[in-house]
């Protein structure tokens, strides 16, 4: 079989939910809750529940925090190759979210994730070869971003780069030819190409600007705005979001977006669908409170594709 192979950052989310309008500098009310979380996990449970065979690697502590995301992650991938990293603690992320259900402050910690190096991946090589696709988030260092360029570029293995936030995209090489597909938010454009997005003159520019850089298909998204997207070969299109009035919590719309792409695009489907698909299921999660929503499966996703794309 040839498995789709995520590999970055599984972490444990605290979600702290603001009741009040943020203070800063004193304390503030909040309720709480926990789940799993990291992009590339996000991004394998999405694809596991929608029938795709997921391999995952990664790296964590031993400790409760990985018993959590284990027991959470193996019924959708297949974690063996999820390597233990001595006294060191999993990777966890706490998130602070105000009344409106919007990300106020994040707060990270992922030393671990350095441990994911090119040498860890070279003992997985044989595995690698029979990847369907690669996915890796920049939780990874540079070098192994850099490693798996030149791997799928050698091996004819699609691969798809999906950052993390706008400090790590000093992390992506500047020669991205290697690269499938490259889902960014404006943000993480503007900081890696140095530019500002003033209006959506320069935001259609920038797609062109990581074309010209080597890129198969890059998608540059913009929260509530919708995305812009293209293609070697194949132009550039805007795409308005699906309307979601009833925001329940955004922790995990753009994981679930990049799982609608990866999953459509890897049924062979147009350009259009597959950018829909992403579009849907991030608007179908940003309607849970879960970070990956439950109720996801293939016949799921069909259905509300044929319900919400007209």
């Amino acid at each position: 079989m040839n498995p789709i192979i995520c590999i970055g950052g599984a972490n444990v989310d605290r979600k702290l939910y603001a009741k009040y309008e943020i203070a800063s500098g004193t304390s503030n009310p909040v309720k709480s809750s926990r789940t799993v979380g990291g992009v590339a996990r996000n991004i394998a449970e999405n694809l596991g529940r929608l029938d795709e065979e997921v391999t995952f690697i990664s790296v964590r502590g031993r400790d409760s925090e990985w018993q959590e995301i284990y027991d959470a992650s193996s019924p959708y991938m297949n974690l063996e190759h999820v390597a233990e990293i001595e006294n060191s603690s999993t990777g966890s992320y706490t998130a602070v979210l105000d009344r409106n259900g919007d990300l106020s402050i994040a707060l990270a910690d992922m030393d671990i994730f350095e441990e994911i190096t090119p040498a860890l991946l070279e003992k997985n090589s044989d595995l690698l070869k029979l990847a369907k696709c690669i996915v890796v988030d920049l939780n990874c260092p540079g070098e192994t971003i850099e490693y798996l360029c030149s791997f799928a570029s050698e091996n004819n293995i699609p691969l798809i780069i999906i950052p993390v936030s706008s400090p790590k995209m000093k992390r992506l090489p500047m020669d991205l030819s290697a690269v499938s597909w490259l889902i960014v938010n404006k943000d993480e454009t503007e900081t890696f190409l140095n530019i500002t997005l003033n209006d959506d003159k320069d935001w259609k520019e920038s797609v062109g600007k990581w074309l010209d850089l080597g890129v198969k298909n890059v998608v540059v998204t913009n929260g509530s705005k919708g995305v812009i997207a293209g293609s070697q070969g194949n132009g550039v299109r805007y795409y308005p979001a699906i309307e979601t009035p009833n925001v329940v919590d955004v922790t995990g719309a753009g994981d679930s977006f990049c799982s609608g792409v990866i999953y459509s695009w890897l049924q062979n489907k147009e350009l259009d669908h597959v950018i829909q698909a992403g579009l849907v299921n991030s608007h179908k999660t940003i309607l849970s409170k879960h970070t990956v929503r439950q109720e996801l499966t293939r016949e799921q996703f069909k259905l509300d594709m044929e319900a919400i794309i007209k």
